[in-house]
């Protein structure tokens, strides 16, 4: 199975439109359009999919992160933050088009994320992020890109993943979570194809 966009090519630059922040002053909301996305051979007996996109250069502490005259260092041990979950994607589904399931930043978050008919999407980790910011704060489902700390020196990697499945639907409900996820496609999972691509505000970031 592979899995490809039109928009990046598998260890390069996601582009700005598709990330939730960029360069600013120091940082600015971007268009935070999901990117396109396509995948062909499947196996046989695949009755659906799950879309996941998981940061795994998040900072483990955030007592450098966004601070004027401070850095994030690049040694600093990481953790992963979610940008998207999407299961019970339909087995017929090959292609997600640019933008046609974010378009644009929902201050406190998107309640009904557009996605292809019966899938299902779950809450991505920027509700964590913003739960002290009164302006910002909610449940925010669906695809919400990039937007790592504009002090980070690492640029951060982001992976997407696409399972197929030898199930037509899990029974999640809107909202669930990662680790909801993983036990509901334990056992489940004919075949895995990824993709990933880069991201940095930081125009220093190694």
């Amino acid at each position: 199975m592979q899995l490809r966009s039109n928009d990046f090519q598998d260890g390069e630059p996601i582009p700005p439109a598709c990330a939730f922040g960029k360069p600013g002053d120091p940082i600015a909301l971007s268009d935070n359009r999901n990117p396109h996305l396509a995948w062909r051979d499947a196996p046989p007996g695949t009755r659906s999919f799950v879309l996941t996109c998981i940061d795994g250069d998040a900072p483990s502490r955030g007592d450098d992160v966004n601070k004027e005259g401070r850095t994030v260092s690049a040694d600093l041990p990481r953790t992963d933050f979610v940008h998207w979950l999407m299961a019970d994607i339909p087995a017929e589904c090959g292609e997600l088009g640019n933008g046609s399931c974010s378009d644009g930043v929902t201050p406190r978050g998107k309640r009904t994320p557009a996605g292809p008919p019966g899938s299902v999407q779950g809450a991505n980790d920027y509700g964590g992020w913003f739960a002290s910011d009164p302006d910002m704060a909610g449940t925010y489902l669906g695809y919400d890109g990039p937007c790592p700390p504009w002090n980070d020196a690492r640029v951060h990697r982001y992976r997407f993943e696409l399972h197929a499945l030898d199930i037509p639907g899990l029974g999640l409900s809107p909202g669930f979570g990662v680790g909801q996820l993983r036990q509901a496609i334990d056992g489940h999972v004919l075949a895995r194809a990824g993709l990933t691509g880069t991201y940095a505000i930081n125009p220093h970031a190694k």
